[in-house]
């Protein structure tokens, strides 16, 4: 798994379980491996590049999975099924149709010398839907017991039942739009919350992101770097000289926006932005939901094995992807394989 926050590769080796028609898991292990400069760099600006280097670079990240996940497994003398890659997203614009996750799956499986199920999200665009969120069917499957799944990542989303539905979509940009600011103090991101608990509200910063057109829009929906460096971005620019009090406002735009979903019940709180400190509280000061953190394990890596989880589905061509979640024109197996 990689995130637009550009951590790095998240490799999380997990076992399932289908006993009694309910379904268990289990992760034995984990990692995430930071990305070099030049990685953070190529997978930060390949969306700017000619067609040649993209391809060329869908093969080249696909061989580093590959490498990265036989390296895993070698050094802890552990072995796989097969390797369900969520690969990078370049572009995902689905109302135009296409959306892209660099990290060929035919390179995985050459470098890994085991099979490979990826491309999860390309049939659910073609099939009309919003590719995106692709979590919830876990969410489902084996976090039922929670009211609420939100995710902090470098966009925030969210997943809960609906008459009798599960419904998810994307809620705000969150540790991308942290990120990018604190990236101006030279750090790679606001560790707790510090810095922008230090500053104080831009009014009028506030005003303009919460009137962002995204948020009168209806589900399924969900949002992409394009949107949000397109939207939210130029917003920010206009106050580049207040970085404290920028950054104090986007905690109060993502906590208002995150607030703004959240009613009774117990939420499970997964992602980067489940371990800053400052964020947490501004959403537990706007909600009276019982906001549930759990291990280390879980909170860093639940996407990962949803993402593994999803391949299962797909290996037992079980349905992996809800159309009450992305608006797709039915529920449907997704994905492409690779070596089996």
């Amino acid at each position: 798994m990689s995130g637009t926050s550009l951590d790095g590769l998240d490799i999380a080796l997990c076992e399932f379980k289908n006993e009694n028609k309910k379904w268990n898991y289990k992760i034995i292990d984990a990692t995430t491996i930071p990305y070099s400069k030049y990685w953070k760099k190529k997978l930060a600006d390949l969306y700017k590049k000619e067609s040649e280097e993209l391809l060329s670079t869908h093969s080249e990240y696909g061989f580093f999975i590959g490498k990265m996940v036989a390296n895993f497994l070698y050094s802890r003398k552990k072995k796989a099924d097969f390797i369900a890659s969520h690969g990078h997203t370049i572009f995902h614009q689905p109302t135009r149709k296409f959306t892209l996750q660099i990290g060929h799956g035919a390179c995985i499986y050459a470098a890994a010398k085991r099979p490979v199920i990826c491309d999860f999200r390309s049939q659910d665009i073609a099939l009309g839907g919003q590719g995106a969120p692709l979590v919830p069917i876990g969410d489902e499957l084996l976090f039922r017991n929670y009211k609420y799944c939100l995710n902090i990542g470098g966009i925030a989303n969210i997943s809960f039942k609906k008459n009798g539905k599960r419904i998810a979509y994307d809620i705000c940009a969150a540790n991308m739009i942290l990120n990018h600011v604190i990236n101006s103090l030279g750090k790679e991101f606001d560790k707790d919350g510090k810095e922008g608990r230090k500053g104080k509200i831009i009014p009028s910063l506030l005003h303009s992101l919460n009137q962002l057109s995204y948020y009168q829009q209806k589900s399924p929906k969900s949002l992409a770097r394009e949107d949000i460096e397109h939207s939210i971005f130029p917003l920010i620019k206009k106050y580049h000289k207040q970085t404290p009090h920028v950054l104090r406002t986007l905690y109060e735009h993502i906590s208002i926006q995150i607030s703004n979903h959240l009613k009774n019940g117990e939420v499970l709180v997964t992602g980067g932005g489940a371990k800053n400190i400052f964020l947490i509280e501004l959403i537990k000061e706007k909600t009276n939901t019982q906001i549930i953190i759990p291990n280390h394990l879980l909170v860093d890596y639940k996407e990962a094995l949803i993402f593994a989880f999803l391949g299962v589905l797909k290996f037992e061509n079980k349905i992996n992807i809800l159309s009450s979640v992305t608006g797709s024109l039915k529920n449907h197996s997704a994905g492409l394989v690779y070596g089996i």
